[in-house]
């Protein structure tokens, strides 16, 4: 029996987990958090740091192979995994390469895919000399994740919000629609691409609201989506699952945002609406089975359930209300406490129009809710 390790215990290796269970695999996850939503769903559970050198080590030493579900990771110690046999999906060069935004949009330049222009600051101090470039996005190199590491710097005003650290400066865009593209890549080079999905995303969290599957755009846009998304991510040379995230301009231009080569939450959905998930697609790439369909089964809407209110024990709202709705799947995360703007779960409600699909959205967000604290 193949033994495969994830980095990280999350919300992403949880549900990575679940979909194990058809595979004929020893799991393995290695987190700081005893009670992390994946520490009690996996074979074996390793208390320790994914971004310290000695834990990734021994940690991967006796593993067939070994992924991640978040891009803080020791890169050092998966190169030398990598060397000594191991299999690291995606490469740990590739992750190197995403992991830092400066050297990501080096790569979208190098490789001529569309994007915001862009300059590198080293210090704060730096901004003073790009004024005429403003109003721009100022996003951390390393360390940035779910809308932290990113300040809009619209002004001269602004400066005293930006980066004291290598970042990157990117043009503000006017945004008409955030798209992304889910692609799987095996150890043959053989791809499978999921359709494209639309973000919504909320304003003040800067996190992902709710997700439409498919996009509401046109056929041409989708096509360019795609071919965009395959030029980005067959540049790696690695085997992976890649979420490339798009923004589409007032001028209809597509540009590439950034890219996560991982389970993402802009494919949660395909747990339902897809013929194989994304969760299901990573585990048949690190087990060398053929690549699933990603066959549209219906359209979708996903609605993401973020913490709000005070930081403390989890308590959910409305769960008995909407229970009964066709279509709807809920999924909640296991995260013992809630704080304003944590990810702890989400809702995916299939339909046969997206119309009355988001109207119900939005009435299911007026139900359902979760709050840390005393329980109402």
């Amino acid at each position: 029996m193949l033994k495969v390790g994830i980095l990280g215990g999350g919300q992403l290796g949880r549900m990575l987990l679940q979909a194990a269970v058809p595979y004929e695999v020893e799991t393995h996850v290695l987190e700081n958090d005893p009670e992390c939503p994946a520490a009690q769903l996996c074979t074996h559970f390793t208390l320790g740091d994914i971004r310290d050198f000695n834990d990734v080590y021994a940690f991967g030493r006796s593993l067939n192979s070994i992924t991640i579900e978040i891009e803080q990771v020791n890169i050092d110690a998966l190169e030398k995994l990598a060397a000594e046999g191991v299999v690291v999906i995606p490469e740990p060069r590739v992750l190197r390469l995403i992991k830092n935004k400066i050297s990501q949009k080096a790569y979208y330049r190098e490789h001529d895919i569309p994007t915001s222009d862009f300059v590198i600051t080293q210090v704060r101090d730096e901004l003073q000399h790009h004024l005429s470039f403003l109003p721009a996005v100022h996003k951390i190199g390393e360390g940035g994740y779910d809308g932290k590491g990113v300040q809009v710097i619209k002004d001269a005003t602004d400066i005293h919000k930006g980066f004291d650290a290598p970042a990157v400066l990117e043009k503000l865009v006017a945004i008409k629609k955030e798209l992304a593209v889910m692609i799987a890549i095996n150890q043959k080079n053989e791809t499978a691409v999921y359709p494209l999905v639309e973000m919504c995303f909320d304003p003040t969290l800067n996190l992902l609201d709710y997700q439409l599957c498919p996009a509401q755009v046109d056929a041409s846009v989708a096509t360019r989506a795609t071919q965009i998304a395959l030029q980005v991510v067959q540049g790696f040379r690695s085997p992976g699952l890649f979420a490339v995230e798009m923004f589409l301009n007032e001028e209809d231009q597509l540009l590439v945002n950034e890219t996560a080569p991982r389970v993402h939450n802009s494919g949660h959905h395909s747990i339902e609406a897809m013929d194989s998930s994304q969760f299901d697609m990573l585990w048949r790439i690190l087990l060398s089975l053929p690549l699933g369909s990603t066959r549209m089964r219906n359209p979708s809407v996903m609605i993401n359930l973020v913490g709000s209110g005070d930081t403390g024990p989890a308590h959910y709202h409305g769960m008995t209300q909407v229970a009964a709705t066709p279509g709807l799947s809920v999924h909640l995360y296991d995260k013992k406490i809630s704080k304003p703007g944590r990810k702890m779960g989400h809702m995916t409600l299939l339909g046969s129009d997206m119309h009355q699909l988001q109207k119900q959205a939005r009435e299911l967000k007026n139900y359902v809710s979760v709050s840390g604290g005393t329980e109402r």
